[in-house]
C-alpha cells in the first residue's frame, strides 16, 4: 500500500510545471517499473519452462555446441571387439557450433498529462499492463514459432487417425479406434513410442515429458468414459476439467492446454504455413517435447527488458514510457520435438 502511494505521488509529479521536478519524477517512475515489468513479462508467458534463459555479458556471442551424435549417425560411435593383431583406430570428433542471432523488440505507452496530474494510477496501471502484455505476446509468438518450425523440419508426424502415418516403420505399432479430430490416450501412447524410437536409442535417449494441446482436446478428455480412465480420474475431469487442473498427466506426460492450438488458431496456422501435411481424418495438431534435460531450447538475452521515461511527449501534453529488450530463440536438437495430429 505504501509502495502504491509513493508511485501515485511520483505519477502526479510527472505533470509538474517545473521541468527539473518533472524529469526527476519521470526517471523515478520508469526506474520503479523496470523490475515488476521485467518479472511480469517472464512469468506470464506460455513458454513455461521450455527455454533456458541465459543473460549474456556485454561482448559475448550466443554460440552453442551441438551434439556430436547427429541423427542417423549413432552407429558410427559404437565399440567393437578388439583383435590382438589390429590397431585401435582413431576416432576424431569435431563439435559444431550454432550461432543464435539476437534481435530487439520494443514497445511504448503514453497517456494524457491530465491523467498524471490527477494521479489516476488505475488508468496508468492498466496502460502499463497493456505495455507489458505486448512484450509477452511477442515473445510467446517468436518462441513458439521456433518450436513449431523445428517440429515441422524434423519431418515426423504421429497421427491418431491413420496408422500409416506412423514414422520409422511400416508396421502398425498400436491399434486405434480414433475418430477424426478426437484426442485419445492412444495418440499419447504413440507419441511416447515415437519419441523413444526416434531419439537414437541409448546413445541419445529421448522421452516425451510434456504435451501441448488445444482446448478442444481437453473437451475430448471430458467425454472419456469409465473404460478410458479410472473413477478417480473421471471425477477430476468432471469437477476441474483436465489439463493443468484435474487430470494433469497421462502416462506420466504433463498436459498443457493452449488457447493458440486448435482449428483456425494462431499456432495451427503457423504449422500449416510451414508446410506440414495433415493426415486424412485429423483436424488439429499438438506438440510433444522432451524437457527432461535443459539442453535443447535456449533463449540468449543480450539486453533484458529496460523501460525509460519519454521526455519528448511534454510538448504534446502527454507523458509515457518506452523500452526494449534483445533476445533470440533456438532449438539445438529437433529430436526433442514431436508433432502430433488428431
Amino acid at each position: 500500500m505504501a509502495y502504491e502511494k509513493r508511485l501515485i505521488e511520483v505519477l502526479r509529479r510527472t505533470a509538474d510545471a517545473d521541468p527539473d521536478v518533472r524529469a526527476k519524477a519521470q526517471r523515478a517512475l520508469a526506474g520503479a517499473l523496470n523490475g515488476p515489468l521485467r518479472q511480469g513479462v517472464m512469468d506470464e508467458d506460455n513458454l513455461d519452462d521450455i527455454y533456458e534463459r541465459q543473460v549474456l555479458e556485454a561482448g559475448t556471442q550466443a554460440y552453442y555446441p551441438l551434439d556430436i551424435v547427429k541423427p542417423g549417425e549413432e552407429d558410427n560411435f559404437v565399440a567393437f571387439t578388439y583383435q590382438n593383431q589390429n590397431r585401435i583406430p582413431e576416432r576424431r570428433i569435431e563439435a559444431d557450433e550454432l550461432w543464435v542471432p539476437t534481435y530487439k523488440i520494443a514497445n511504448a505507452m503514453d497517456w494524457d498529462v491530465d491523467i498524471a496530474r490527477d494521479a489516476r494510477f488505475d488508468l496508468v496501471a492498466r496502460a502499463l499492463r497493456v505495455y507489458r502484455a505486448g512484450y509477452t505476446r511477442k515473445l510467446n509468438y517468436d518462441g513458439w514459432t521456433t518450436i513449431l518450425a523445428a517440429a515441422v523440419q524434423r519431418g515426423v508426424l504421429v497421427s491418431g487417425a491413420n496408422q500409416s502415418a506412423l514414422p520409422f516403420t511400416g508396421r502398425a505399432m498400436l491399434s486405434s479406434a480414433t475418430l477424426g479430430g478426437e484426442f485419445t490416450k492412444e495418440l499419447v501412447s504413440r507419441m511416447i513410442i515415437t519419441m523413444l524410437r526416434g531419439g537414437g536409442g541409448n546413445m541419445v535417449k529421448t522421452t516425451l515429458t510434456d504435451l501441448y494441446l488445444s482446448a478442444e482436446a481437453i473437451a475430448d478428455m471430458r467425454a472419456w468414459d469409465h473404460s478410458d480412465v479410472s473413477d478417480f480420474s473421471r471425477r477430476e475431469l468432471e469437477v476441474q476439467g483436465g489439463g493443468q487442473l484435474g487430470l494433469s498427466n497421462i502416462y506420466g506426460v504433463v498436459l498443457h492446454p493452449m488457447q493458440e492450438f486448435g482449428v483456425g488458431q494462431d499456432y495451427q496456422s503457423i504449422i500449416e504455413d510451414l508446410g506440414a501435411t495433415q493426415p486424412s481424418g485429423t483436424t488439429q495438431y499438438c506438440i510433444g517435447l522432451d524437457l527432461s534435460t535443459a539442453d535443447s531450447f535456449v533463449m540468449p538475452i543480450r539486453q533484458e527488458l529496460t523501460t525509460y521515461e519519454d521526455p519528448t511527449l511534454q510538448r504534446q501534453l502527454r507523458a509515457g514510457v518506452y523500452g526494449y529488450m534483445e533476445q533470440g530463440f533456438a532449438c539445438l536438437d529437433n529430436r526433442k520435438v514431436l508433432l502430433g495430429a488428431h
